[in-house]
């Protein structure tokens, strides 16, 4: 019940910018803690910043040419940024100087359109090419190989599809599959372990697929086109296939449960932005409610190129044509009934009369004031991850059954990306920010 409570998705969404980064960005992430935004810049850099002050935290410096995606492990320790150099470089945001230190760089033969780390192994990398191919990049010793993942085509089918070219590809919340959109309206779904396809899923007048987006659970995922149209779709079982045996594809056509387009304007879409020459416009749809729309935001003249939703929170950030990213929350007002179950909210002021005892504090309580003072200080309390400790795991798509090939495969030789990690918080000087 407090999980429900305290998940703001349940009960509201973002109105007001709280902030804006002049940052040069050219998109913007969260962390998976939602404490830190990664913007990737034209220049070939991608800057951290710490919301809390507001302020450059790391400087990431490494390509020669534009960023084109950003990337956080999940406990935030490394970050991934790839770039139309051809490369995509891990940093590793523990070395105690900025730039942070290299922890691997990647070299491909194309520029790079985007690249992810595995959910639960950040030695795992998912990276998509501007020539329509797509890379499962495993840098383990054990395990240390480079396999393009491949269509599987049966003996029906004609040029149109063989022709057809990858254009954005996602790994699912639980790094089972990996999601690949075409150009020919097809999501295809691979297995992780095996780099197998499973699964060719056909969505009917979509065209060609612009972006993938899944749900915390897993279970849901959304797509945008270039019909402009945002599709979400509840997602069928996987099998997990058999290394060396046949394994039947499943092939399907997806039924979407909400479609979400503008029939007037007919503008592009930024999952739920509105990609608009002239103007910066966010629309919320509420899945809750059958997705009826829920309002629209205005972020001003400054066009929109870019969208993320804040991991946690009814919070997200959005950025401009001009490179700013603004930060979205929602305001709470203030309800000072809520502290205290008799408090009376007046709306002029009123002359309060002290009872005769009512403050006093009687010797024989003294003692039991102080040991109860000196309990409460000695109690651990966690103001950023208590919502976090109300959420059960299992539901998010990570955790899973010990036998589970696919997840004992992502385990094995782990990465140095622990829990109990901190980010350290590195000034930047005023001289040397964007």
């Amino acid at each position: 019940m407090n999980a429900s409570l305290l998940n703001p998705f349940t009960v509201t969404h973002p109105t007001a910018v709280q902030t804006s980064l002049v940052s040069g960005a050219s998109f913007a992430r969260f962390d998976p803690t939602g404490k830190f935004v990664a913007a990737g810049r034209s220049d070939g850099s991608a800057a951290i910043w710490d919301l809390d002050t507001r302020a450059v935290i790391r400087w990431c410096e490494g390509h020669v040419k534009a960023v084109t995606s950003v990337d956080w492990s999940r406990n935030s320790r490394y970050v991934l940024t790839s770039s139309k150099d051809w490369n995509v470089i891990i940093w590793d945001l523990a070395s105690p100087v900025d730039p942070p230190q290299r922890h691997n760089t990647i070299r491909f033969d194309a520029p790079v359109v985007s690249a992810y780390f595995h959910p639960r192994n950040s030695r795992v990398v998912l990276a998509l090419l501007s020539t329509g191919e797509a890379y499962v990049v495993d840098s383990r010793k054990e395990h240390r190989a480079r396999v393009e993942l491949c269509e599987t085509l049966s003996e029906d089918d004609d040029d149109e599809r063989a022709r057809s070219i990858m254009t954005t590809a996602r790994f699912d919340p639980s790094g089972r599959h990996v999601f690949i959109g075409t150009s020919t309206g097809n999501v295809l779904v691979f297995n992780s372990r095996t780099k197998i396809m499973v699964a060719r899923h056909r969505i009917a007048g979509a065209g060609s697929m612009k972006s993938l987006e899944f749900a915390k659970v897993g279970r849901r995922f959304a797509t945008n086109s270039s019909d402009r149209t945002i599709r979400q779709f509840i997602l069928p079982t996987h099998p997990s296939p058999v290394v060396g045996a046949e394994c039947a594809i499943l092939e399907t056509e997806l039924e979407p449960t909400h479609r979400f387009n503008d029939p007037i304007s007919k503008v592009s879409w930024l999952a739920g932005g509105a990609a608009d020459p002239a103007t910066h416009k966010i629309y919320i749809w509420d899945i809750s409610n059958d997705g009826q729309f829920a309002t629209a935001l205005d972020g001003g003249r400054e066009p929109l190129i870019d969208i993320h939703w804040h991991p946690q929170a009814s919070r997200l950030a959005s950025t401009t044509n001009q490179g700013s990213v603004l930060i979205w929350h929602c305001p709470a007002p203030e309800r000072w009934g809520a502290f205290a179950g008799g408090f009376e909210e007046a709306d002029e002021n009123v002359m309060y009369e002290e009872g005769e005892s009512e403050f006093d504090v009687y010797q024989e309580n003294e003692v039991e004031l102080a040991m109860r003072k000196k309990l409460q200080e000695d109690e651990a309390v966690d103001i950023l991850g208590g919502v976090d400790d109300l959420v059960d795991h299992k539901m998010d798509g990570v955790a899973g059954d010990p036998g589970d090939e696919d997840l004992e495969w992502a385990d094995d030789e782990p990465d140095d990306d622990w829990q109990e990690w901190r980010l350290k918080v590195i000034m930047v000087d005023d001289d040397d920010a964007y």
